[in-house]
Formats: structure tokens, C-alpha cells, sequence
């Protein structure tokens, strides 16, 4: 485990079992020349095998403005208009989120959000709302292959229709 800046601080056991936003069971107290504030998995470089951390729930290394999806299914059958605000989960149970869809082709998105999201991370669901209307949603990026996504009525419902939920439905760990 190390800082963005490469300061080694630790040992992982495996980037598998490591999630972005993770706080709990890193192995790192406190540092001598650190902030007294928890620590955060904030990337995974598998290349190198190195799990990146971070001192704080805010650091910027844990935001993201805009995040591509992909295998998306649509409730109405079709993609809505890109132009049509929405909000959008990523989150179990996380306040839904103002954003526009950027880009939208084929079975690929990119959505841009108002104000930057926490521990966005791959291979979970984003799921878009219009309102209390569930539009559907997609995986984050880096899918795994052959995975296909398909949102319930039950996912959808308000309180149910969360990215989390839609990824139990396919296998997805769930985070907090």
C-alpha cells in the first residue's frame, strides 16, 4: 500500500480484496508524520500491484465529476433523450445525484455530474432516474466480459432502486 506521492505505508492482502472508499481493514494506523484523519482506498494499480490510499474522507482522489457505463438496460426500451435532465445513483442508498448524460452510444454512456461523486467504482451499477421514474442504468466501466444487466421493477422502486441493489442482482460486492 502506498500514498499518490509513493510513500509505502503498508502491506494489502490480495487488490481483489479491496474496494474503492474502503476504510475498514486496511492495517494502517497512524502515521508519525500524518494526519491523525482515517485512511481510504483511493485506486488499485494492478500493473504494479499496488493498492492506493489516502488520509481522508474528502480527498479529491476519492471524487469523480463523471463516470462511463456501459451493458445498459432501459426501462421504456429505449435510452431517454440526453438533453432530459435525470439524477443518477452509485451508492446503496445514496442521496440521488443531479447529472446529464454527455455522451450516449450504442450500449455505452458517460454521464457528467453537477457536483463531484465519492468512491465511484468500476463494475458496480449506476442507476438514472427521472423524478420517481427508474429510467434504467448500466455498469460502470471496466465491465467484466459477457456480464449481462438487466434492472427489475423491484430494483427500481424508490428506497430498492439503488446501484447497489441492481449489483447483488449480478454478484457485485456491495458497499458502505
Amino acid at each position: 500500500m502506498q500514498t499518490p506521492d509513493g510513500r509505502v505505508v503498508g502491506r494489502h492482502q490480495g487488490l481483489m480484496y479491496y474496494t474503492l472508499g474502503q476504510r475498514q481493514g486496511l492495517g494502517i494506523g497512524g502515521q508519525k508524520d500524518g494526519s491523525a484523519e482515517p485512511w481510504f482506498v483511493a485506486a488499485k494499480d494492478m500493473a504494479s500491484n499496488t493498492l492506493i490510499v489516502v488520509q481522508g474522507h474528502d480527498h479529491p482522489l476519492l471524487l469523480r465529476a463523471t463516470l462511463a457505463a456501459g451493458q445498459l438496460s432501459w426501462i421504456a426500451g429505449v435510452a431517454p433523450d440526453p438533453d432530459r435532465p435525470c439524477t443518477a445513483k452509485t451508492r446503496y442508498r445514496q442521496t440521488d445525484a443531479a447529472c446529464r448524460i454527455t455522451r450516449l452510444e450504442g450500449d455505452t454512456l458517460e454521464l457528467a455530474f453537477e457536483q463531484p461523486q465519492w468512491a465511484v467504482t468500476p463494475g458496480q451499477s449506476v442507476v438514472l432516474y427521472d423524478g420517481e421514474v427508474c429510467l434504467g442504468g448500466g455498469h460502470h466501466a471496466l465491465l467484466n466480459p459477457g456480464q449481462t444487466h438487466q434492472l427489475s421493477e423491484s430494483q427500481c422502486r424508490r428506497g430498492a432502486g439503488s446501484a447497489d441493489d441492481a449489483a447483488r442482482t449480478h454478484g457485485h460486492h456491495a458497499e458502505r
